[in-house]
């Protein structure tokens, strides 16, 4: 879906411009007018080449490939990515712009110590210890009920029998194995084999459960390259982005997916999701506009270089002039002072 706005010059060959937006490079401002630092560098260029030109506005980075390849638009000033596919069908300036897919997390104003503590006492990793404590429990009880008449005293009558059984299951399960109380019955010593091949079974679940209880919420030294991002739980992305493509690539599969970064963010926020991957220059200006830095934290871990190029059809006349302007321009001064405006000089 594309939509026409006014046009900027005189109405002969205006140029017609695809764009949709995708802040810091591209932002629509609330009477329809569009800022951020594709329109910075197209009204650079556009100052010696002196052409008129209409945006048209598109949903989607799809609508805007389908109209270049259709010859509706006469280029886009999107932040498009250079692929091989591309350049075979379309005519790709130089890149401006070299970004990165970003990771964002839920921030949290704890320290570590405390986040540990508040995960120790939540009700999770309780009701694991409960669950523990009845397995425990259990085979504790069964072997005291066939050993109390036949070795009682390791295994003594009444409550303090179930202390010594459960004593027997803890010591069993760790491994610690003291000697103090072993089953004489061919009944008890049968139970104390199964309850061997059990307690190695749950050692090995139980750790990975317990540490992944325990480290909730600490995603910032978790996450650290691709294979710890892939051990991460309810990953977001926005629908038809680079990230969406590279979790693709990387056999992964999103928790949500969302149609706009601002929605994405604010799932975050409000931690529907556990981690937003989007593009790194976005997702950092957008926390700072949103208002979203002591909720939402980008982390210094990213992936993939995003070359971001002007897109033209294949052949166009002005393909050569625009890119010259655009080389020419973002060695300007004034293009630096457009990435300090918009927070994208230290991408």
């Amino acid at each position: 879906m594309a939509s026409v706005l006014p046009v900027q010059g005189q109405v002969g060959d205006t140029l017609q411009i695809g764009i949709h937006e995708y802040p810091p490079f591209v932002i629509k401002d609330l009477d329809g007018s569009y800022r951020g630092l594709s329109v910075d560098l197209w009204k650079g260029i556009n100052k010696k080449l002196d052409r008129p030109y209409r945006f048209v506005e598109f949903s989607d980075e799809i609508g805007i490939i389908r109209a270049l390849d259709y010859g509706d638009i006469d280029l886009s000033i999107n932040p498009l990515i250079n692929t091989p596919g591309r350049m075979e069908k379309f005519d790709i300036t130089q890149p401006f712009y070299i970004s990165n897919i970003g990771v964002a997390i839920t921030s949290s104003s704890q320290s570590q110590f405390q986040i540990f503590i508040n995960n120790f006492f939540s009700g999770a990793f309780l009701n694991i210890v409960f669950l523990l404590l009845t397995i425990l429990l259990f085979f504790g009880t069964l072997l005291w009920l066939l050993e109390r008449r036949y070795n009682k005293y390791q295994f003594r009558p009444g409550f303090m029998g179930l202390l010594d059984g459960l004593w027997w299951a803890a010591v069993t399960m760790t491994t610690v194995g003291y000697g103090d109380k072993a089953p004489k019955t061919g009944a008890g010593r049968a139970i104390a084999i199964i309850w061997m091949f059990t307690a190695v079974i749950i050692i090995s679940s139980f750790t990975a459960t317990i540490a992944s209880t325990l480290t909730v919420n600490t995603l910032e030294a978790k996450i650290e390259g691709l294979s710890d991002l892939k051990s991460v739980e309810k990953i977001g992305i926005v629908g038809a982005s680079d990230a969406a493509d590279f979790l693709f690539r990387n056999e992964m599969e999103p928790y949500e997916t969302y149609r706009t970064p601002g929605r994405a963010l604010r799932a975050l926020a409000n931690k529907d999701i556990n981690v937003l991957l989007h593009d790194k220059a976005t997702l950092d200006f957008l926390i700072g506009s949103d208002e979203l830095e002591e909720k939402v934290q980008l982390l210094a871990v990213d992936f993939d270089d995003r070359y971001r190029c002007f897109i033209f059809p294949k052949g166009h006349e002005d393909y050569h002039l625009v890119n010259e302007g655009l080389i020419a321009y973002i060695l300007d001064p004034e293009w630096k002072e457009s990435l300090r405006k918009f927070g994208a000089a230290n991408q």
